[in-house]
């Protein structure tokens, strides 16, 4: 999610790449930099925090004038968010600069063999291991187009690359992999962007890039190559949008083009988490086997919907590994005296790594000699510097309040530690969590298989505007869903909405059931135990009724057929990983009925984004 700008053309490069990286603003950032061509040399700035910092530092100590440049605002993926690993990097010579947004992820074998060859690295990114790569292409004698297409194809993971090479001042080139890259096409100059609204000032003429394709632009033209440098063609389009529309990739909130963006954040969180030989491998894993190994007690704590997607771990967790889970809300936790010690790992998830109630619940539990774990998307960030171990989710900046891409990259983070768990346990063989986390892989693809029946979802939103209760089910972890669905309805559509689990109902739900009443049913696949057939009796027993039945249940499932008033297909996925797939036709049913409402989706009244205070 890091903006990424890049200009050749007649005017001051200075100018147009720091309006363009204010104008990416939105994406969210911890760092900004900027690097020039000037006279056969590189002229660059960095500073960790705002834009601002940049502005400032560039202000003091003008950079001189020049007319082809690239810059960056880091969102941080390897390394702290500070100066040093602020983009862009350079290779030793400073001969070419780089910026970066995506996971290399085999960064840390390259990383060995540019050491092994005496090359001294500056920063803990990633970022600079293709800088070095590149730099040493081009010293050899050949142009950057040509070592960019080089580099890539030694390069593994996610990724877009920018450089400019100090000895040629005429092109920027460019590069990507499963991460966001589009080209301004001007007259007599040309630009390049995360997205449109970097360059939508200038010119509206874009051009889309394929997968694993180079790009160079000059002030004359574009051309396109793949990575083996075979002549190549992007996508030409005209730019429609206003500035506001561009930022959100022409969806109407940040909200839903955050849902849209799921299949990406998805695939970037399982990035660079296996070894050559096939081992899980995390991102901060400072405890060692033999303490995992003695831990007999898991907690999970957590808030909102970081909380269910802990419920979910719970179920993951103890079937895989066989430790027994407790799921907390951090903001009872400290208050019942919980029975901690050095054998609990107390597992913290929160998004932005500042949530005071989880905070102050792992400051207890270290006081307790209890080890903690956090799941987190803010590198940096309090949570994960006083916790002993860390998983980042990798989901990029989250500006919707209501949690969407940020609650699916920590199901995945809860996942990859429960397998990480049955691993060094010796719970599960490494077949079993092969195809476990090959499972993972597919997720992506199912979950922009959900998204394509969008259309389906907002009709069946848009006809529920006079609805003012809505109730929905789940069994197993499907339960966890149905509370996550619910929450999302009363954040943005502030009606009320309650999750249950199926079973539950005769318990004294469904009391509230009466007729009309639209009732959504996560339905368990086909052939667990006897999941399915016990949801369809919970789902019979709100039809006899009265309720209106909107079912999500996998595709060939034809038992549910008689008792759904409204059919919402699922791809066929492994129980336990549907949630991944489930909650996504709820929150665009929760965005598009807050939308038909008239409620400001990406501001719901009364919440923040980051509660900070107890």
């Amino acid at each position: 999610m890091c903006g990424i700008v890049g200009y050749v053309g007649p005017q001051q490069a200075q100018g147009v790449v720091i309006e363009g990286l204010r104008r990416l603003e939105y994406r969210g950032y911890d760092s900004a930099g900027i690097a020039l061509v000037v006279d056969g040399e590189l002229a660059s700035d960095k500073r960790a925090g705002k834009l601002a910092n940049l502005e400032k530092a560039v202000a003091a100590s003008p950079l001189p004038p020049s007319t082809t440049g690239i810059g960056h605002t880091r969102w941080a993926t390897h390394g702290a968010p500070n100066d040093v690993n602020a983009h862009p990097h350079t290779g030793g010579a400073r001969r070419v600069a780089l910026v970066h947004n995506g996971i290399i992820e085999n960064f840390a074998e390259l990383r060995d063999r540019i050491e092994a060859d005496d090359h001294v690295m500056l920063s803990e990114t990633d970022t600079e291991v293709a800088a070095q790569l590149l730099e040493l292409q081009v010293e050899s004698g050949i142009d950057l187009t040509t070592a960019m297409q080089r580099v890539c194809r030694q390069l593994e993971g996610a990724f877009t690359l920018v450089a400019i090479d100090s000895h040629d001042p005429s092109r920027v080139v460019a590069a990507r992999r499963n991460s966001p890259l589009v080209v301004g096409i001007g007259e007599g100059e040309n630009f390049l962007g995360s997205d449109v609204a970097a360059f939508i000032e200038h010119t509206r003429e874009a051009m889309e890039l394929g997968q694993d394709q180079v790009v160079t632009i000059t002030r004359d033209g574009v051309e396109v190559t793949d990575f083996d440098g075979n002549p190549s063609e992007g996508k030409r389009y005209h730019v429609t949008w206003d500035l506001s529309a561009a930022e959100k990739d022409g969806h109407d909130w940040f909200m839903r083009k955050e849902i849209f963006e799921q299949p990406r954040a998805v695939a970037d969180s399982l990035l660079g988490r296996r070894t050559p030989a096939g081992l899980l491998h995390l991102d901060e894993m400072r405890l060692s086997d033999d303490e995992l190994r003695d831990v007999t007690k898991i907690i999970i704590i957590a808030c909102g919907t970081s909380f269910y997607a802990g419920m979910v771990a719970k179920y993951a967790i103890e079937h895989w590994t066989r430790t027994p889970v407790e799921v907390e809300l951090a903001s009872e936790f400290r208050y019942r005296d919980p029975i901690l010690d050095y054998s609990t790992l107390v597992v913290a998830i929160s998004q932005s790594g500042e949530t005071a109630d989880t905070l102050q619940a792992i400051r207890h539990a270290r006081t307790q000699r209890s080890k903690v774990l956090a799941i987190c998307n803010t590198n940096g960030s309090t949570i994960p510097r006083e916790s002993d171990a860390v998983i980042y989710t990798h989901a990029g900046p989250e500006i919707g309040v209501a949690s969407t891409k940020g609650f699916l990259t920590q199901l995945v983070a809860c996942y990859l530690l429960a397998l990480y768990v049955a691993q060094v346990k010796g719970t599960r063989y490494g077949d079993e969590i092969t195809e476990i986390v090959h499972q993972l892989e597919e997720m992506p693809d199912h979950i922009a298989t959900v998204l394509e029946s969008a259309e389906q979802v907002y009709e069946l939103a848009r006809s529920h505007l006079d609805t003012r209760s809505v109730l929905f089910l789940g069994r197993h972890a499907g339960y966890p869903v149905a509370l996550e669905g619910a929450l999302k309805l009363k954040e943005l559509a502030y009606i009320h909405a309650e999750g249950f689990a199926a079973g539950e109902l005769k318990h004294g739900p469904i009391a509230l059931i009466e007729e009309g009443m639209p009732v959504l049913c996560v339905v368990p696949p086909q052939g667990r135990d006897q999941l399915h057939e016990k949801m369809i009796s919970g789902i019979q027993e709100v039809r006899a009724r009265g309720a209106r039945t909107i079912c999500l249940a996998e595709e060939g499932d034809t038992k549910i057929e008689p008792y759904a008033d409204v059919l919402i297909r699922l791809p066929k996925v492994p129980v336990l990983l549907q949630p991944l797939v489930a909650i996504v036709p709820l929150q665009l049913f929760a965005c598009e009925l807050a939308t038909a409402m008239g409620h400001d989706v990406d501001q719901p009244r009364n919440l923040a984004k980051s509660v900070t205070v107890e």
